[in-house]
């Protein structure tokens, strides 16, 4: 009975419509928090990247005598800024050092992705045996750790003859960073619709073909974003490079061996060189990280859930 009222009553009501607007500036509000905590945690990671920037164009003395938020009092005084720390830094070595390392960068991203994207695809899509066992091997290696590999790899390099070169980085490199690869690139392509490649085999397409017309297109998100992993983990890398590298053949050493170097050999000297220095090695990866931004959060995210 009382049902039958309430329901009666409310008939008898005009509906309370909710404007787009409205819902707007709801949703508006509720992402205020979240929007301040963001921008709060941005500046913390800007202020020490302003203060380098900053202490890159001035002179040791001034870099002494004042801290970096000093300039704002005379920010277009000409002579309280320079060029010369850039022009030591890449006339002492640092501009092979950065050849270096695009030269260990670029292979060492571009094999283990092309090798790990025909991995991926078969663990996804292809039958054979011992499939699942082989991927969940690929997926303990990943917790074994790097250090464990360092002294049995350098002896194995050494005795080939490549230690202190290129392919032997690029080899390490590439090891090093195929587990998480194929992880990520068959979660992503196992993901993708069973429909599209019963259509492509219906049609007469092989593996192949399915593998490069159809499957390496649709992934380039989640490729992107391993390729922006790869290449920080590459281009900031010490302890690598210095073993397998630097210390065999220091003409081949890389940023971050030079910059570790800069620091031993001039000391509290390279106080004005060292900001520029440091960068110098952060221009590049900050370059590919904006340009595949995009990318990255949507190839990192796909696959990991169903439905």
């Amino acid at each position: 009975m009382t049902a039958t009222t309430t329901e009666r009553e409310t008939a008898g009501r005009p509906l309370k419509t909710v404007s787009p607007k409205d819902k707007r500036d709801s949703f508006s509000l509720s992402r205020v928090p979240v929007y301040l905590a963001c921008a709060f945690i941005a500046l913390l990671w800007l202020i020490p990247a302003l203060g380098l920037l900053i202490s890159s164009f001035r002179q040791e003395g001034t870099i002494r005598a004042s801290g970096w938020w000093t300039v704002f009092g005379n920010l277009f005084d000409a002579g309280a800024w320079t060029l010369q720390n850039y022009t030591s830094v890449m006339s002492g070595g640092f501009g092979n050092a950065f050849a270096n390392s695009l030269a260990v960068t670029i292979p060492a991203v571009a094999i283990p992705i092309t090798v790990a994207a025909f991995a991926a695809y078969a663990f996804a899509w292809m039958d054979f045996p011992a499939r699942n066992f082989m991927f969940a091997v690929v997926v303990g290696l990943m917790v074994v750790p790097l250090q464990m590999a360092l002294i049995p790899i350098l002896r194995l390099y050494t005795d080939l003859d490549i230690s202190g070169t290129f392919p032997g980085v690029w080899l390490a490199h590439a090891g090093f960073g195929l587990p998480l690869a194929v992880y990520l690139l068959r979660n992503y392509m196992g993901s993708l619709p069973s429909s599209l490649i019963e259509s492509a085999e219906i049609d007469g397409a092989d593996h192949f073909k399915i593998f490069t017309r159809l499957i390496l297109p649709l992934s380039t998100p989640v490729l992107a974003a391993f390729a922006t992993l790869q290449f920080l983990w590459v281009w900031n890398d010490y302890l690598v490079a210095l073993v397998f590298l630097g210390v065999a053949n220091p003409a081949n050493s890389v940023l971050t061996v030079e910059l570790a170097s800069l620091v031993g050999q001039r000391g509290e000297g390279a106080l004005s060189l060292l900001p520029a220095a440091a960068f110098i090695s952060m221009i590049l990866p900050l370059v590919v990280f904006f340009a595949l931004q995009k990318y990255f959060v949507r190839g990192l995210t796909a696959g990991s859930v169903k439905g």
